[in-house]
C-alpha cells in the first residue's frame, strides 16, 4: 500500500500526546525557555545534512562569559563616572582626561625606569649626580612658581592648555624613542615632568567649575584621584608588557598614543571652564600688600593644611627617588640579581599605591568639619614613620614608610581641598588650588632632591636627614595653628573667620 502524502507525520521527539499519556519518546527542549537560545552567539545553527549542527564548545562559552563580564565592568565604570550628576556638570569629561594623564605618568615611569630614574645611582662621580639634579629636579623648582600666577592671567584657553600638556608629552615621548642614549634624554624627560605637573595644576583650577551640586569638592578630588590611579595601573601594566617585548621604545610609543587620546579628551571638557568672570586670585600662602588686583587672603586653616600636606609631600618625594637609588646601588655593589631590584621597588610601589587608595577611599567618605587635627596627625605620622625607618633601616621599613606616607598624603590633600572649599569664596578657589598645588609640587621636589643628594650606601643616613627636614615642616604647621611661625613673614595675618562644617 502506497503511503499517503497528505498524512501528517508524528514528530518522534514530541512530548505527551493529546490524551495526556506518555508516548515514550524523548522531548526536545523548548528553545524559547532555554538560556543558551536566548543568546544568538551561543545558539546552534541548523547546519546541513553533511556537516550537521555546530556543537557548543568550551571556547564559545568562555568568549560569551568574557564578553558578559566585560560589559558589566564597563557599565559599572560608566555608572561610577557619571554618578551624582557628573555627566551633566562636565565632571565626567574631566575624569576621563585625568585618567589619561595618570596613565601617561605611569607609562613614562615604566619606559624610563632603567634609564632616567637610576641614572644618578649609577654615576661614578659627584659631578654627574649634580648634573642629574640640575637638569631633572632643580629647574622644576624654578618653573613651578610660574604656573600658579599664569593661571590668574589665563583668561581663555584652559582646556587647550590641558590638551597641549598631553600632546606635548606625546611629542616628547616620540623624541625620546630616538634619543634614549643621548643627552636629549634629560631635557625631554624634564619637559614631560613639567607638563605633567602643569596638568595637575590646571586640573585643580578647573575642578570647581565642573563640580556637581550634590557632592563636595573634597569628594570630587578623591574620586578623580581614584579613577586616575586605576587608569595608571592599567596603563603601567600595558607599558611593562610593551617594554618587555620591544624595550623602552615600545613603552614610549604607548605613551605617545595615550598623549594623543588625552589631548582629544581634554578638548571635550565643557567650554564653561574657560570663563573667568568674577574670579579673584587667592593669596596662598599669604596676602601681599600693595598688589594691583584684589587678593583673597588665606585663612589660618588653609595655611595649616598647606604646611601639613607639604610635610607629607616632602617624604613622598624623598621615597620616590631615594629607595630606588639605594636598591640599585646595593644590587650593583653586591653583584646580585637585577630581578631582585625590580621586585623590591615593585613591593615599595605597591605599598604606596595601596596607601593612596586607602587614603582617598577614607577621604571620599568623610566630611572633615575640623581638618586641622587630621592634617597635623598626618604630618606627625610622616615624622614618626621616617624616624622609625632611621632607627630600624631596611627594605621592610621602607615598605611600611611608603604605606604610611602615601595614606597620610592622600588624607592631607583631601583636608586641604576641604578647607579651601570652606574658607575661600567660590570666585577665588580656582586660583587657590593652582597656587596650593604649586607649593605642594615644590615640597615634593625638595624631598626628591634630598633623596638624590643623600648617601645611597645605606637606608639609615637618608631617613635621618628626611626625618629632620619633615619635622621642621610639621613644627611649622603646628605653630601656624597657634598663630606663630618658625620662619619670619609666614605667620597668619588674621584669625580665621567662623565657618560652617564642610557639607
Amino acid at each position: 500500500m502506497a503511503p499517503n502524502p497528505f498524512r501528517r507525520r508524528r514528530d518522534r521527539t514530541a512530548g505527551p500526546d493529546s490524551s495526556g499519556g506518555r508516548t515514550g519518546r524523548v522531548a526536545r527542549p523548548d528553545p524559547r525557555t532555554t538560556p543558551i537560545a536566548s543568546d544568538p552567539s551561543l545558539r546552534e545553527p541548523a547546519g546541513d545534512a553533511r556537516t550537521g549542527p555546530r556543537k557548543l564548545t568550551v571556547t564559545r562559552v568562555a568568549v560569551h562569559r568574557t564578553r558578559e563580564l566585560t560589559g558589566r565592568a564597563v557599565g559599572l565604570f560608566r555608572r561610577a563616572a557619571t554618578a551624582d550628576g557628573a555627566d551633566g556638570s562636565g565632571l565626567t569629561a574631566l575624569t576621563y582626561a585625568t585618567m589619561f594623564t595618570y596613565a601617561l605618568d605611569a607609562a613614562v615611569a615604566v619606559a624610563l625606569a632603567n634609564t632616567l630614574f637610576f641614572a644618578a645611582a649609577t654615576a661614578e662621580s659627584t659631578a654627574n649626580v649634580a648634573l642629574y639634579l640640575a637638569i631633572t629636579v632643580a629647574p622644576f623648582a624654578l618653573v613651578a612658581p610660574v604656573i600658579g600666577p599664569m593661571l590668574d592671567r589665563l583668561q581663555r584657553g584652559r582646556r587647550i592648555a590641558m590638551a597641549v600638556s598631553c600632546a606635548g608629552r606625546a611629542v616628547l615621548a616620540v623624541v625620546l624613542v630616538f634619543h634614549l642614549d643621548t643627552w636629549v634624554l634629560y631635557p625631554a624627560a624634564l619637559g614631560i615632568l613639567v607638563l605633567s605637573k602643569s596638568f595637575l595644576v590646571l586640573k585643580a583650577a578647573v575642578t570647581p567649575r565642573v563640580l556637581p551640586s550634590s557632592i563636595t569638592l573634597a569628594t570630587t578630588n578623591s574620586r578623580l584621584t581614584t579613577f586616575g590611579m586605576a587608569a595608571g595601573g592599567v596603563a603601567g601594566a600595558v607599558a611593562a608588557g610593551a617594554a618587555w617585548a620591544f624595550g623602552s621604545p615600545g613603552a614610549l610609543w604607548w605613551t605617545a598614543a595615550l598623549g594623543v587620546a588625552g589631548a582629544v579628551l581634554c578638548l571635550r571638557i565643557p567650554r564653561r571652564v574657560e570663563s573667568t568672570a568674577g574670579e579673584v586670585p587667592a593669596a596662598v600662602p599669604a596676602a601681599r600688600p600693595g598688589t594691583r588686583r584684589a587678593r583673597v587672603p588665606a585663612t589660618r586653616s588653609v595655611l595649616v593644611a598647606l604646611w601639613g600636606t607639604s610635610t607629607v609631600r616632602v617624604l613622598t618625594g624623598f621615597l620616590t627617588l631615594f629607595v630606588a637609588f639605594v636598591v640599585k646601588a646595593g644590587t650593583e655593589q653586591a653583584g646580585g640579581d637585577p630581578a631582585r631590584q625590580v621586585i623590591v621597588i615593585g613591593v615599595v610601589g605597591a605599598a604606596a599605591g595601596t596607601g593612596l587608595f586607602l587614603g582617598n577611599a577614607v577621604g571620599a567618605r568623610s566630611r572633615f568639619g575640623r581638618v586641622e587635627p587630621v592634617v597635623l596627625a598626618a604630618a606627625g605620622a610622616a615624622v614618626l614613620a621616617a624616624a622609625g625607618a632611621a632607627l630600624v633601616p631596611g627594605v621592610p621599613a621602607a615598605v611600611v614608610v611608603a604605606l604610611i606616607a602615601s595614606t597620610a598624603s592622600a588624607l592631607a590633600k583631601v583636608c586641604l581641598d576641604a578647607v579651601i572649599q570652606r574658607d575661600l569664596p567660590e570666585h577665588a578657589r580656582a586660583s587657590a588650588f593652582g597656587r596650593s598645588e604649586t607649593v605642594l609640587q615644590l615640597a615634593w621636589v625638595l624631598g626628591g632632591a634630598i633623596g638624590v643628594l643623600a648617601p645611597h650606601d645605606t637606608f639609615r643616613t637618608g631617613f635621618v636627614i628626611a626625618a629632620c627636614v619633615i619635622a621642621v615642616f610639621a613644627l611649622q604647621a603646628a605653630m601656624v595653628r597657634r598663630g606663630s611661625t618658625l620662619v619670619p613673614g609666614l605667620a597668619p595675618r588674621a584669625a580665621p573667620p567662623a565657618a560652617a562644617a564642610v557639607r
